[in-house]
């Protein structure tokens, strides 16, 4: 960095396109000299034409900021001037240098050259994990201040500080990193060379840090060893005084819960004891550290571990960041918890090694391989789930997650999942999910044995996740993709490259190359053909499910399982001749490069995915005992056959949950089922039927504090058209306006919940032509790019946005506090009666004797009306409303029992206008 000039850049512009007439508003220049901010250079531009309203709502620069400002033409020269020899800096380059680029050619100034460095590449490659790589996100998470976001001066600035924090951090990495990051830098698209040969030269000087190991060459930070912790028999507190003592200890302003200490009490009673217990346990009450104390305590008492297993990844990511600090200041000793999640969770070194030594990379490798570079120096996990890396290179990072517990001897010192599971051994707790925690039962070693206790939470998706164990998916796309990495022949391909080996050392495969091409050419016409078969069938007068896309069960295809059993057999023989294909190189491997070497081993692996693809295919085509399954088929009609999916999934999960329980109970285990919503009106054993608990251990219930959902309302909207009287687009249509009104009333911050995508994308679209909300910022899911946990982050960060989802936000989703001000809801969340999974559900009720709608799918709905009024209030002091736009709940004979499921709130059941009165009274109080 030394005596070099950077100048930081950044643009406000009318538009995106400077030859379609868009012009500049606002420049700022920050200039950086060693290492230090200097002078800055800002001016507002006037760009001669109206500024659009959409760009006046993003940076706050009106037509009267601009009208007195110079044209880009008066000024120039003089930026080219400013800009001349130093080193041009912006976040996304490809923006902010190609507009100025152009607005030089049109003012008749010469273009500017030199080099350039993009902080959004910078950034990604140092700060792997970011969860957001906009100015306004990734500063955010760095502590950055940024005064107005799209204001070209504070925008700058931020950029320039981001900048500075990037290098200290390059500064720091290990010099073995930077010398495999300098070697891939110079296939990026901005001139980050320069910078990581700077860094490497300096590292060369200094000592290796004690806190990283290597493997192969390849540097990654230590993992802490779990030790066994010794403490003098700590005691659980029976006495409330006691309990409350310490709670205060993290909680100074701490109010007693009877139901907290209740519970509390509970889950002591049934781990000591070894018993099983199932407990309802309501928002607000502090679940989590209600069960987190007592099953610390005793599993330092007894010596062994408590698992602890919720439902998804980052519930159990939450309890170790957010929860277990805590525990340890309550307790006043160190408990050790581990989070141990699935094998392909983590990443392989040994096969990311591998790939290092393969030359042909794309872009989105190179980059991928960088990110994970810098990575293995932060992570203590090996979770790649911590990576945030682009579309492209996350087909890199599935190459290298971990698939099979065989490791080399160097291997096992490294390797992170071994080591966690090392780890768990000396844990206190263990951190995982239900699948995880499921698939225990189909090891050989296990995992989860000789346990001081189980708890399981968010207890009422451990059905869902039992039968997602025995799910088997045929994807189209999938499939194209790893036969096209031993299949394509093409020039650098995998399958070119390992012929030139076999002829390099002369293996003397030209029969064994005809077989396998022979052998692939069988393969393919086989399994066009039985694509095509899937591909053709439209069962007749079947309506379209979700927009385009079209959902039915295999067994209307009526297919000759002959035709799928061909495919399988001649996927057998093809697998059989890609083995032979190499089987002559092997007892040349001394002889052969680190490169040639890695480029057998790929092939070693792309041969193993194709036999797990084998497996797969008659798993779903070929298998006839379908006893508690369905078998389905997905296909969008634009997009055949890139779309088509085909899912095998079984629709009882409860005798692998009491297979592992009953495995749990011999070996003494307590075991607590938790979770807030667990019961309903008229059939409280909904969900423990369905997790095998017999009626012999009763289900607990605990009440929320006094006056906590004080603030709640529901209100009915009773002047909504009937959604079973009219058709969709009328129906839509007045949700429209009914979401338009509520957000203008509230000011923003509305979750819409919907229990179909194509509904809600549909309303969204509707929404955004309509224009009638252009003043507040709009996440749609499957719409908006990003997870569900980013969606919900941007979400939370603007004031006046707007979440419209489906069925994974009806729960598990914490919006505390003012930033949620109302929950709609545009229809009863019945599962479809055409949803495969229910479908087969229904049918095997009524072949029974029972009723599936009373027995499965009003209790289903009420469950979930219930976990999406539990989004509402988060603690006692939140404010917000219900909203039900689906009369039936007034007007169908069940709709009682969904009113019944709601906690002592207010119910309204006004007029759309008298509510957005009511909205509109309260919230400009």
């Amino acid at each position: 960095m030394h005596n070099k000039t950077y100048a930081v850049v950044d643009l406000e512009t009318t538009g995106h396109s400077p030859a379609k007439g868009d012009r500049m508003i606002q420049i700022a220049i920050v200039f950086i000299k060693d290492g230090i901010i200097g002078e800055k250079y800002v001016r507002f531009v006037n760009p001669g034409q109206k500024i659009p309203a959409f760009i006046r709502q993003l940076t706050a620069i009106s037509d009267e900021d601009v009208k007195d400002a110079p044209f880009f033409e008066e000024i120039a020269a003089e930026v080219a001037t400013l800009l001349e020899g130093t080193v041009f800096i912006a976040h996304n380059t490809d923006f902010d240098l190609s507009f100025l680029q152009s607005e030089f050619a049109r003012c008749g100034v010469g273009k500017w050259a030199g080099k350039k460095i993009d902080t959004v590449e910078l950034s990604k490659i140092l700060i792997p994990s970011a969860p957001s790589y906009r100015l306004q996100d990734i500063t955010e998470e760095l502590g950055i201040p940024l005064g107005s976001a799209h204001r070209a001066d504070d925008d700058a600035e931020a950029t320039a500080k981001l900048f500075l924090i990037c290098m200290t951090k390059l500064h720091t990495l290990p010099e073995d990193t930077l010398n495999l990051l300098h070697r891939r830098s110079f296939r990026l698209k901005s001139d980050l060379s320069t910078l990581f040969y700077e860094a490497l030269k300096m590292a060369r000087m200094k000592k290796i840090s004690p806190d990283y190991s290597f493997f192969r060459g390849i540097p990654y930070r230590n993992m802490s060893i779990a030790r066994d912790n010794h403490f003098d028999h700590p005691v659980y507190p029976i006495d409330n005084q006691e309990k409350t003592a310490q709670l205060k200890k993290a909680y100074p302003d701490f109010e007693r819960r009877e139901s907290q200490f209740g519970f509390m009490d509970t889950v002591w009673l049934a781990l000591s004891g070894q018993s099983e217990i199932i407990a309802e346990v309501p928002t607000g009450i502090g679940k989590t550290m209600a069960y987190l104390l007592p099953a610390a305590i005793h599993s330092i008492a007894i010596g062994k571990p408590v698992v602890i297993s919720t439902y998804t990844n980052h519930l159990a990511d939450k309890i170790l960041d957010e929860e277990l600090g805590k525990a340890r200041l309550i307790l006043g000793f160190d408990v050790t918890a581990t989070v141990l999640k699935g094998r392909e969770q983590y990443i392989s070194l040994g096969k990311f090694e591998e790939l290092l030594r393969i030359a042909d990379e794309s872009y989105d490798e190179t980059f991928a391989i960088m990110q994970t570079l810098v990575w293995l120096t932060e992570t203590v996990s090996g979770d790649l789930e911590e990576l945030n890396v682009s579309g492209g290179g996350q087909l890199f990072v599935d190459r290298i997650r971990k698939r099979s517990n065989v490791l080399a001897k160097d291997e096992q010192v490294a390797d992170y999942h071994y080591r966690l599971l090392e780890r768990c051994g000396h844990s206190n707790l263990i951190i995982t999910n239900h699948s995880m925690l499921l698939s225990d039962m189909n090891r050989e070693q296990k995992i989860f044995s000789s346990l001081a206790g189980l708890i399981v939470d968010e207890a009422h998706q451990f059905v869902q996740a039992a039968t997602f164990m025995n799910e088997t998916v045929f994807s189209y796309t999938n499939w194209k993709y790893v036969m096209g990495q031993i299949t394509s022949d093409a020039t650098g391909q995998l399958l070119h490259q390992v012929d030139r080996l076999n002829t390099q050392f002369g293996t003397n495969q030209s029969r064994s190359r005809a077989q396998l091409d022979s052998a692939f050419m069988k393969f393919l016409t086989l399994f066009d053909y039985a694509v095509g078969i899937l591909t053709t069938f439209n069962p007749a007068k079947r309506k379209k499910q979700q927009g385009n896309r079209i959902i039915y069960s295999l067994a209307e295809l009526n297919y000759g399982r002959n035709d799928f059993s061909k495919v399988a057999e001649a996927m057998s023989d093809y697998i059989h001749q890609a083995e032979l294909f190499t089987s002559g190189l092997a007892i040349h491997l001394d002889n052969m490069t680190k490169n040639e070497q890695a480029l057998l081993s790929e092939w070693d692996f792309w041969v193993r995915e194709m036999t797990i693809k084998a497996g797969e295919w008659v798993e779903v085509f070929v298998d006839e005992n379908l006893e508690d399954f369905t078998v389905w088929m997905e296909k969008d009609m634009r997009s055949i056959p890139g779309s088509l999916t085909v899912i095998k999934r079984s629709l009882d999960g409860s005798g692998l949950i009491r297979a592992l329980i009953d495995r749990l109970k011999d070996e003494q285990t307590g075991i607590v089922w938790t979770s807030g919503t667990l019961a309903i009106p008229e059939n409280e054993r909904f969900i423990a039927r369905q997790l095998g608990i017999t009626d012999s251990i009763p289900l607990l219930t605990f009440d929320a504090p006094a006056h906590f959902y004080e603030g709640a309302e529901v209100f009915i909207v009773n002047d909504m058209p009937d959604i079973q009287q009219v058709s969709q687009s009328d129906y839509i249509e007045a949700v429209t306006d009914a979401v338009v009104q509520t957000v203008l009333a509230t000011g923003g911050r509305l979750f819409v919940l919907f229990t179909s995508q194509d509904m809600l994308r549909k309303t969204y679209d509707l929404i955004s032509e309509s224009q009638q909300l252009e003043d507040y910022t709009l996440f749609a899911q499957g719409i908006s790019s990003g997870s569900r946990i980013r969606l919900l982050k941007s979400f939370r960060q603007f004031t006046n946005s707007v979440l419209f989802g489906t069925n994974s936000f009806w729960e598990g989703v914490d919006v505390p506090g003012d930033a949620l001000a109302a929950v709609i809801v545009v229809r009863l969340p019945f599962s479809s009666p055409e949803e495969p999974v229910y479908k087969a559900k229904a049918a095997k009720l009524t072949a029974s004797g029972l009723n599936p709608f009373t027995e499965h799918a009003l209790p289903e709905a009420v469950m979930r009306l219930r976990q999406g009024f539990g989004r509402l209030i988060r603690s006692s002091s939140d404010k917000g409303f219900f909203i039900i736009l689906d009369r039936r709940i007034e007007t169908k004979s069940y709709g009682p029992r969904f009113l019944e499921a709601f906690p002592n709130v207010p119910v309204k059941k006004v007029s759309l206008e008298h509510m957005v009165n009511e909205l509109e009274n309260c919230y400009n109080e």
